[in-house]
């Protein structure tokens, strides 16, 4: 009797019957060979029917748990987590991370790291989720511990990678010199330098040569790396000869970045700390890689005191690049508690020095500059030359586009000439000034669409510091990593409508004039306290180099098809982008001249 009333009733109090589990039929047939059964097997059956129940308990308790079982979003399983999903997509992390965002009503989806207790992520692409961790919970979503030790060996406790009175004041010192007109106008002519003079000459000379297809990422990476280093150190590394020569602090910046990229991708952190004990693999490559960088930075730190301060300590000259800027703050006598602080602690903790020690102080000095300069290298470098290599390859695939671009520009080269009859001062040679950009209000919101669609960081990861509740019911415990995915929220119809995945300039103007969006919807340069303090810089460095390459030169993409994005900290192409180049033939009476 017992037995039977557990065959009837078992399956409808467990619900395995919605689960699509029907064990009814078998359970009374094993009851019936129970009873048949002589009275010395009764107790082996209570003991297969107890593991039964147990085993049926599990299942059930897998498929409540809040993390696994019937939750919406990509299954969760004991122990592994979400590995199984992260290795077979391990190739297109960004096209799977924005299908699953699809799929949840909330545009918002849950991963668990392997583990006993893996560590749970949140990857949203809602814009109020967004804007309330960026700026109405600010306080509540730091970096977070696990982004400090991912980065540590690359930006050490630089403002991209530091939290609470220590970013305060790196944010404070950054803001208040990314500010200065004149800091603004000196990373104008770095760019603007390196345009006239590398970037364009290059590009003419390689129409000339038979084979005249080159890989314009690469171009740009250079381009960059050359320009940032005169802006942020007031050193230039030559990245841009004709030769393109290997410059060993950027292949050494490179290698560092491809390293830490796979540290993300680590999806058992403890391997991590296993290479990095040991010293093998990309650990190994990172220490040497970092060797070279550090080694540059503050190599040309040393020589930029002596130079600044002579050997009796005394200002001698002034330099506009932003470490001699940074520097002098560091120098001044009214630079605050925090930093003497900061100082004192990174002599006796990270130094191994005596606190008390001038010269110590000094190197402790000499590392906290480093950190913050090769902060904004990286920041600088990868937002402006991927950000341009994205936009070329949308032109590409948008000629209608170029076109309305190209012919903005002739007719801002006419009103040039009309200016320059009327003995206005001679423009350069081969690109606008700053004021003649304003004017491209086009090729400013082409250049935003690009950056809608192709965000040179498509992922910012941030961590709970204390228990909370999204605005779409999300629940996060302290220590939950979230990510809000640019990348994801370009593609979401209920953000940009029907024609979000189409490259559409148009959707930024209003009688010809450009609008922005709000930053928290269209968050490329991050929003809140947060907010990316060289947006304008790069914006204008951006509209100077397609200004000038667009009007001079037209690029056709060896590829067919959408190149592939490389997995790693910033969106780039694989292989490169290679291009034919080809100089156009203008009317010589609006050249730029």
């Amino acid at each position: 009797m017992v037995l039977q009333t557990l065959s009837y009733w078992m399956p409808k109090i467990l619900g395995l019957q919605q689960m699509g589990i029907e064990i009814g039929d078998a359970t009374e047939e094993w009851v019936q060979w129970v009873q048949g059964q002589a009275p010395q097997r009764l107790s082996l059956a209570l003991e297969v029917t107890t593991l039964l129940l147990l085993v049926i308990t599990l299942i059930i308790i897998w498929w409540h748990h809040p993390l696994y079982g019937k939750n919406a979003g990509p299954k969760v399983y004991p122990l592994v987590g979400n590995f199984l999903s992260f290795l077979r997509n391990s190739h297109q992390m960004l096209d799977y991370l924005t299908k699953e965002i699809h799929k949840s009503p909330t545009h918002t989806v849950r991963f668990v790291r392997p583990g006993l207790r893996g560590q749970v992520m949140y990857n949203t692409a809602n814009v109020a989720n967004v804007e309330y961790i960026l700026k109405t919970r600010f306080e509540n979503y730091p970096k977070g511990d696990f982004q400090r030790d991912v980065l540590g060996d690359l930006l050490g406790k630089g403002i991209f990678n530091a939290d609470g009175d220590l970013w305060k004041l790196q944010r404070k010192l950054a803001s208040h010199e990314f500010t200065s007109r004149s800091l603004r106008e000196f990373g104008f002519e770095c760019a603007q330098r390196e345009l006239e003079d590398r970037l364009v000459p290059f590009l003419f000379r390689a129409c000339e040569k038979p084979d005249n297809v080159v890989d314009l990422q690469d171009l740009l990476l250079r381009f960059s790396f050359d320009s940032i280093c005169l802006f942020g150190f007031g050193v230039d590394p030559n990245c841009l000869e004709l030769s393109l020569p290997t410059v060993q602090v950027a292949v050494a910046f490179d290698k560092a970045l491809e390293c830490i990229a796979r540290r993300y991708q680590t999806l058992i952190p403890v391997i991590m700390s296993v290479k990095k004990f040991f010293n093998i693999g990309d650990e190994r490559e990172l220490k040497e890689a970092m060797t070279v960088v550090n080694g540059f930075a503050e190599g040309v730190i040393r020589a930029r005191r002596k130079e600044l301060y002579g050997s009796q300590g005394k200002k001698l000259l002034a330099r506009h690049d932003l470490l001699s800027r940074f520097m002098e703050f560091t120098e001044s006598s009214d630079h605050g508690e925090v930093l003497q602080s900061e100082l004192e602690q990174r002599c006796m903790d990270d130094l191994n020095l005596n606190a008390s020690d001038p010269i110590a102080k000094e190197q402790a000095s000499n590392v906290f500059l480093r950190d913050m300069v090769i902060s904004f290298i990286l920041a600088g470098r990868d937002t402006s030359s991927l950000g341009l290599t994205w936009f070329f390859h949308a032109l590409s695939n948008n000629p209608h586009v170029e076109a309305k671009i190209y012919d903005e520009i002739k007719q801002r080269l006419q009103a040039r000439q009309s200016s320059q009859q009327n003995d206005h001062p001679p423009l350069p040679r081969h690109s606008f000034s700053l004021e003649e950009l304003k004017q491209l209000q086009y090729l400013h919101a082409a250049i935003h669409e690009s950056l809608r669609l192709f965000p040179p960081v498509p992922l910012d990861p941030k961590e709970a510091a204390g228990d909370d509740v999204l605005p779409d019911g999300s629940s996060l415990r302290k220590g939950d990593r979230i990510m809000y995915n640019i990348f994801a929220m370009a593609r979401m119809e209920t953000i940009w409508g029907p024609d979000c995945n189409e490259f559409k300039p148009e959707r930024w103007l209003k009688d010809g004039m450009f609008v922005s969006e709000s930053l928290f919807k269209f968050a490329t340069f991050q929003a809140g306290p947060r907010i990316c303090l060289g947006k304008e810089l790069a914006l204008v460095q951006m509209k100077l180099v397609a200004s000038s390459l667009i009007y001079h030169f037209k690029f056709t993409a060896m590829q067919m098809n959408p190149p592939v994005t490389l997995h790693s900290l910033v969106l780039r192409m694989v292989d490169g982008f290679h291009v034919l180049v080809h100089s156009r033939i203008h009317d010589h009476s609006i050249e730029f001249q």
